[in-house]
């Protein structure tokens, strides 16, 4: 469970097929709605690569700035 109502997901699904960071396709001669795959286009991977270097930094930041608190209090 998300949390989020399906009108919202509805909302940020379409936002990111809009900006070209996901593909959908009908799937409405699949007996099985639940197994919907969406995938990530290169944007999507190029953004979500960017997004997880900028999250990997700052944890460097994070780690590095606890170690020298560590260090200082030694």
């Amino acid at each position: 469970m998300t949390g989020f109502s399906l009108g919202k997901m509805n909302f940020i699904i379409k936002a990111l097929k809009d900006k070209g960071l996901i593909k959908l396709k009908s799937f409405s001669t699949y007996p099985n709605k639940l197994n919907y795959l969406y995938l990530l286009t290169p944007q999507g991977i190029i953004q979500k690569t960017n997004l997880t270097l900028h999250f990997l930094k700052r944890k460097e930041a994070d780690y590095e700035a606890l170690r020298r608190e560590i260090e200082d209090l030694k």
